[in-house]
Formats: C-alpha cells, sequence, structure tokens
C-alpha cells in the first residue's frame, strides 16, 4: 500500500515537473484568423453573388477568390452568367495588355509542369507576378493532368503572388479558345505581369495557344526518338525559343547533342520573322541551370518586337482572331441553344443515319429554321 502511495506521488511530482514528458500544458488559443466572424466572412465570400462592381472591384485589386469567381461565369453555359462575364471583361479591358504572355508547349514527360514552377519562382524573385494557365483539350475526360499539375507545383502555388488555374474545354478547343482568352485579360486586370499558357501535348491546342502569346517556347527532351519529327515540322516554326530540358546527371552530354541536333535543323529552316534567330538552349529545372536564360532571351525578344512594332501588330491580329472565333462559337452555341432547331435536329439526324437524307441537305434546312428564328 505504502509503495503504491509512493509511486503515485512520484507521478504527481512528475507531473508538477516542467522538464517531465507527463507535465500538461495549458492548450493554445484557438487561432482568430479562421474562427468566429472571419470564418463566416470566408464562407460568405466563397458563396454569395457578386455584383458587377463587386467583380471589377475584387479584380482590380487582385481578389484572387473574386478572380477565380469570375473565371467560372466565363466557363458557365447559363445565359444568365455569360451576360453578366462579358460586362466583367468589357469593365477589364481598359485595365490589361500589360503583362508579358508566354506560351510552354512539350510532348507529356518533357518536364513542362517542373520548368514552370522553377521559372515562376525565378520570376517570383524579380517581383512579378505570375498567372499559369493549362490548356488540354482532353481535360473533360481525365480530368488528371490539370490539377495534378497544380499539386505538382506546390511551392509555386502557395504564393500570394501566383493564380494557377486550368482552362476548361468543354471538349472542344473552341471552349479553350474563349476561356483563355478572357481569362488573359481579367488576370491582366488583377495586376499579374506574366501569364503563361501551358499545353499538354502536341496538337491543335498549340496553334491556339499561338495565336494568343507574345512568346511560344518549345521544350524538348534529348533521346525521345523519331516521334518527335512531326513536332520538329510544325512547331519549331512557330517556337520563339527552344529549350532541352533535363539537362542534369547522365543526361548532360545527351542534351547537349540534341541542342547541337535543333540547331543544324533550325539553321537550313526558315525563319518567320526575319529580326529573330530562333535561339536553343539547355536547361534543367531541377538544378536551376538555364531559367535566367530563358527570361533573358523572353525580354530580348519583347524587346525587339516592341522597337519593330511587331509587338504591337501581333496583338492587334489576336484581338480580331477574338473577334471572328467568338462570333463563330457565339453562332454555334445560338443554333444549339435553339429549341426549334434542336427538336427537328432529332428528327433529321435519324434520317440521315437511315442514308434517305445527305448531311449537307439536312445542315442546309435546320440552318434555314435558325435563320428564321
Amino acid at each position: 500500500m505504502n509503495n503504491k502511495n509512493k509511486t503515485s506521488k512520484s507521478i504527481d511530482q512528475l507531473a508538477k515537473d516542467n522538464s517531465s514528458s507527463l507535465n500538461i500544458n495549458a492548450g493554445k488559443e484557438k487561432p482568430t484568423g479562421i474562427s468566429g466572424d472571419n470564418l463566416k466572412y470566408i464562407i460568405n465570400k466563397k458563396r454569395k453573388k457578386y455584383t458587377l462592381s463587386e467583380y471589377t472591384d475584387g479584380i482590380l485589386k487582385g481578389d484572387r477568390v473574386v478572380l477565380g469567381r469570375a473565371l467560372t461565369l466565363i466557363e458557365s453555359k447559363i445565359k444568365e452568367d455569360n451576360i453578366l462575364s462579358n460586362k466583367i471583361i468589357d469593365k477589364s479591358l481598359p485595365y490589361s495588355g500589360k503583362s508579358i504572355r508566354i506560351g510552354i508547349t512539350g510532348i507529356p514527360g518533357v518536364g513542362k509542369s517542373t520548368f514552370i514552377e522553377a521559372f515562376g519562382l525565378y520570376l517570383l524573385d524579380k517581383s512579378k507576378k505570375v498567372a499559369v494557365m493549362a490548356v488540354d483539350p482532353s481535360s473533360n475526360l481525365s480530368r488528371g493532368s490539370l490539377m495534378g499539375d497544380k499539386t505538382r507545383m506546390e511551392k509555386l502555388s502557395s504564393n500570394p503572388d501566383v493564380f494557377i488555374r486550368p482552362s476548361a474545354t468543354s471538349g472542344f478547343l473552341g471552349g479553350v479558345n474563349r476561356a483563355t482568352r478572357e481569362a488573359i485579360i481579367l488576370c491582366e486586370a488583377a495586376g499579374y505581369d506574366i501569364i503563361i499558357i501551358e499545353t499538354v501535348g502536341v496538337g491543335q491546342s498549340e496553334v491556339l495557344v499561338h495565336s494568343m502569346v507574345d512568346f511560344f517556347l518549345l521544350l524538348q527532351i534529348a533521346g525521345a526518338g523519331d516521334e518527335l519529327q512531326g513536332i520538329k515540322k510544325g512547331i519549331v516554326e512557330m517556337a520563339d525559343a527552344i529549350a532541352v530540358s533535363k539537362s542534369d546527371g547522365d543526361n548532360i552530354l545527351k542534351a547537349k547533342l540534341c541542342k547541337q541536333e535543333l540547331e543544324n535543323a533550325t539553321h537550313y529552316s526558315l525563319n518567320y520573322d526575319p529580326d529573330w534567330q530562333i535561339p536553343i538552349t539547355t536547361i534543367s529545372s531541377q538544378d536551376n541551370i538555364g531559367i535566367d536564360k530563358v527570361w533573358e532571351t523572353i525580354q530580348k525578344h519583347n524587346d525587339i518586337m516592341s522597337k519593330n512594332g511587331k509587338f504591337e501588330e501581333k496583338r492587334k491580329l489576336q484581338l480580331n482572331q477574338w473577334l471572328q472565333t467568338t462570333i463563330s462559337q457565339t453562332l454555334e452555341n445560338s443554333f444549339y441553344n435553339d429549341i426549334k432547331v434542336m427538336e427537328e435536329f432529332k428528327k433529321i439526324k435519324k434520317d440521315v443515319i437511315r442514308k434517305t437524307i445527305s448531311p449537307i441537305v439536312a445542315a442546309e434546312k435546320l440552318i434555314k429554321i435558325f435563320i428564321k428564328e
């Protein structure tokens, strides 16, 4: 009995001893930043419907929550959302156009996300605000690559001066075209100095992104084989610079050989602009090698194109392309949202399948119904 009391007493003494692991500390107060009225404010901010002035004021102040909500409106197919998003774009347009728009492409596995994070962090050190958008025509099926990019770029995405967002495609490139172009305008109005648009692979999306940006960077990788020949023919002509990525470790020699091959290939190809020779460099995003050279190249290109007037000329051309594609998409959306057209479409589609009417004649009939509306 005495032993039991002795043991109990020693435990009590230990509990009072500050150096003991049995010491019971007072609990910490709840952080005021995420409780009470502040928590209600955050919840309401996410759920409430904003007015036009709240959207525009929030965007101009660089509020990322409001910016994200505005981009969701743009991607919406609801008529009321489209009306509001169009007004937001009009209000934001005078504050846009001051960024450098950079397109980045390359085959899957070339290291685009790793490069964007390294490049973005480098730009942050230069006191730049960075917005990143990903264009993926297949995202409506997989969705993995876009959101995966954001999780892979953990350091970049956690910075308050960075905004990362995938561009919804709605299953077709026209959706990317509208969402991405308008997202650029809003991000510029929100004060982002650098807009980076990433594509997932090689195809139509590259042509589309090239029509939106000031500088187009192609990432290559050594030892990818002959399947890259198609890229060399189609995309090298659009590229303003080529970077051979993953030039580190045992891959350094291969990267240098790849650079030499690309230099030989581009030496005999016609440049799309006589004022600019396509530079080819090797980079290591992992070891932060060559990232500064990429930025120097972009700045040099920007200076040359601004001085010869081609920067402004290209921006005007992009606005014209935006106008034309928006007209096409608006007409298409109106056509497929017409009740009478859709009623006839269901009937005539069966006739087309039975081959009792050609798709050409069927389309003409549907268009006539649409025009009379």
